[in-house]
């Protein structure tokens, strides 16, 4: 975070890809010390960077589906595009503090970018799924494998969700980066289903493992994601049962799991 700590790095480079942020849980005491404002200052401290950078051509940075979605405003029936923004009343009010985190970096990255002419591109993934390299689980495939050893916790609070494969995540990074006609966002995503769904397509392919056949129903809007914009480009999306294969069998091979 300190200032400056970029340039070294992205001196002379014709594309930055920023694809970290601080992913936490409940906050100890102050979410906007502990979540929002890392995120926001992580993500400009690159982008000043990139400013100094004269080789520079394009800034391709990782933001997320949530910040479409968090909103009780849409029509369920009208699938949420690009153009759609979570709203940060709701987030504050909710407490969820990662979306908001997420939403506020984009802008202001947008804000930067437009005032210093950096040609920008975000992608916004949704629920990444698939193979895990370090030793350390990530949260995300912490959850996985919590739903896989019969756990309903985490997945109950996700409820309706958007997947994607990881690789098909890094495929899109350099897809943006390379296409000369990209402008603007990208959702990224295979296939949004709700956790029951989820169950049944796991429960198939491993009925060895204790995953929960049913969650408790919320009151959470129905909603899909227009990946169209993404797909116009060429993208081809992995199937929700061929991330998952890879994540379980990475998992097994860790010795997380036993199948």
């Amino acid at each position: 975070m300190v200032e400056g700590s970029f340039d070294a790095a992205i001196m002379g480079c014709h594309g930055v890809f920023h694809t970290a942020s601080p992913v936490l849980g409940l906050p100890k005491s102050d979410p906007k010390a502990e979540i929002l404002q890392p995120a926001i200052d992580g993500t400009l401290n690159v982008l000043r960077s990139c400013k100094k950078n004269p080789s520079l051509r394009r800034v391709v940075l990782t933001s997320s589906s949530s910040t479409i979605r968090a909103r009780d405003d849409f029509d369920p029936h009208v699938p949420l595009d690009e153009s759609s923004w979570s709203c940060e009343e709701l987030c504050e009010r909710l407490k969820i503090w990662y979306v908001l985190s997420k939403t506020l970096a984009e802008k202001a990255a947008w804000k930067f970018c437009e005032e210093n002419k950096i040609d920008l591109i975000t992608i916004l993934p949704s629920f990444v799924v698939g193979p895990s390299l370090p030793p350390l689980l990530c949260s995300t495939a912490s959850d996985i494998l919590g739903l896989l050893n019969g756990e309903t916790e985490k997945f109950q609070w996700h409820g309706r969700m958007g997947y994607v494969h990881i690789d098909d995540v890094a495929s899109s990074h350099i897809l943006l980066y390379e296409n000369e006609s990209a402008k603007g966002r990208y959702i990224c995503s295979s296939r949004v289903v709700d956790n029951d769904e989820l169950a049944a397509i796991l429960l198939a392919r491993y009925p060895t493992l204790p995953i929960p056949r049913r969650f408790e129903k919320l009151e959470r809007a129905y909603y899909e994601l227009d990946v169209s914009k993404l797909r116009g480009l060429g993208m081809k999306f992995r199937s929700i049962e061929e991330m998952f294969d890879d994540c379980v069998q990475s998992l097994s091979k860790q010795g997380y799991i036993s199948l």
